[in-house]
């Protein structure tokens, strides 16, 4: 996990640059990021979708909570 502080902008409103990753056998199985002019967005086992970010606690709790949900169903 990876958390910056930044002046906020159009892709980072908030004022926060993140990268959350849980990686397997090298593989990223889960990450959420805002990677520069991409947005706020999560990746689950090869497929991306928008995240609406809130706060930085409920983002470490979405990216645990998929992480658990990913390891029980594995």
């Amino acid at each position: 996990m990876k958390l910056w502080s930044v002046s906020p902008s159009p892709d980072k409103p908030h004022g926060f640059k993140y990268s959350l990753v849980y990686i397997e056998r090298r593989k990223r199985i889960i990450g959420y990021d805002n990677g520069e002019r991409r947005g706020d967005h999560r990746h689950y086992e090869g497929e991306e979708e928008s995240y609406e970010f809130m706060t930085v606690d409920d983002l470490i709790a979405d990216f645990m909570a998929d992480v658990d949900r990913w390891r029980r169903e594995k």
